[in-house]
């Protein structure tokens, strides 16, 4: 049987997590400079768990090019500029992969120096800067562009639910929520019409209060059939409890940042709320194989995957492994090349493609799960069509 084969084989198994005791000279290592500790921790957890559960499914089923994964680990305690130290620390321990936290702004300082020193770089960053353009030719994102998430947002709602007028509150804190807000008004014009966005607010994720924003809902002549609030906990949270306190049930359509459930408990009997991300971990997502690797990871940890983001993790290191088998070599320019001709490749977050000028998806379905009474569901997989990165 081929190598190949053997990976694919490890995908589709369950096995308990082991500690990796062989010998240098029969492992490949990648570095894992993640927030094992500090306030982003809990955020990239389940990423990390991910990507553990892939490499333990790959190294039983033989490994890649007959060599076990051995990750080398760093903490870089949620302080983007450890990052660096921690690329250098991993590499100089022989990483030939890096995984990187899922935020450009926490990723990049590691990332710059892993392409300084020819090493690939993962991560989970829904910016299209961590790429070619933003860091160079060995970084690569796992996830959907935040453009493409808002851009989502806007055509689902127009094509599926037939809305036609919006309001935009924008938690102006961090970069993703700006993007995703702003892609979601230019594709929103587009499609229903400049007329077609009632008003477009703005608010920190920290404010204790938003009623004046409330209030300017509340006080428009037309009410928006939905609104889109870009945010994230536990900013997020607060805002959709003061809406609904204000009045103002109409849906709330979001991105992956509040994937999750982990948080509803805040916002007692949550409706009419709907989030896009990479899988529903409710034990309903359409993809009948996500369902699978949800499983085995609840079955590996005991517990179900808080978010999406496993499937993340596991992916990026499925990718970098089956670029790795394809070109026979952990060399970075070998791995790169292969990677870059990824065209639909079949990962556990969906089909995926990369090229040399463009290391994120754009159009790949995802998943938009819906709250009603308090309880999570997925409603189905979409993709976005027109999608304008900036």
């Amino acid at each position: 049987m081929r190598k190949a084969s053997y990976i694919s084989a490890a995908l589709a198994a369950g096995l308990a997590l082991t500690t990796i005791t062989a010998n240098a000279a029969e492992t490949v290592k990648i570095g894992f400079v993640m927030p094992f500790s500090g306030w982003f921790q809990p955020i990239d957890a389940s990423t990390v768990n991910g990507a553990l559960l892939a490499v333990k499914e790959i190294n039983a089923a033989g490994g890649v090019l007959g060599q076990q994964i051995e990750v080398v680990r760093f903490d870089n305690k949620s302080e983007p500029p450890l990052g660096a130290d921690g690329a250098l620390e991993v590499i100089e321990k022989g990483a030939k992969a890096i995984l990187f936290p899922s935020d450009f702004d926490f990723g990049a300082p590691g990332a710059f120096v892993a392409q300084q020193n020819n090493v690939i770089s993962l991560s989970g960053a829904s910016d299209p800067k961590f790429g070619v353009k933003g860091i160079g030719p060995y970084a690569y994102s796992i996830s959907n562009a935040s453009q493409a998430q808002g851009a989502l947002l806007a055509e689902w709602a127009f094509n599926k639910q037939g809305w036609k007028t919006s309001y935009v509150l924008l938690d102006n804190t961090i970069s993703f929520t700006k993007s995703l807000c702003g892609s979601f008004a230019t594709r929103w014009k587009e499609l229903a019409g400049e007329q077609a966005l009632l008003g477009e607010d703005t608010f920190l994720n920290n404010d204790p209060s938003i009623s004046a924003q409330a209030s300017r809902i509340t006080g428009l002549s037309t009410k928006p059939d939905f609104v889109v609030l870009c945010s994230y906990a536990p900013g997020g949270p607060s805002a959709i409890r003061q809406l609904r306190s204000a009045g103002i049930d109409q849906p709330v359509l979001t991105g992956e940042s509040m994937d999750g459930d982990y948080w509803a408990g805040t916002v007692p009997g949550l409706s009419n709320f709907y989030v896009v991300n990479y899988g529903s971990v409710y034990g309903d997502d359409p993809d009948p194989e996500v369902v699978d690797l949800l499983k085995r990871y609840e079955t590996e940890y005991g517990q179900r995957s808080d978010a999406s983001y496993s499937l993340r993790g596991y992916s990026l290191i499925q990718a970098w492994a089956k670029a790795a088998e394809k070109a026979g070599s952990f060399d970075a320019d070998k791995v790169a090349a292969v990677l870059d001709t990824f065209k639909d490749e079949k990962l556990a977050i969906g089909p995926t493609t990369f090229t040399p000028e463009l290391h994120i998806a754009t159009t790949r379905p995802m998943t938009i799960v819906q709250a009603k009474d308090g309880k999570f569901s997925a409603v189905g997989k979409f993709a976005a069509e027109t999608v304008k990165l900036d």
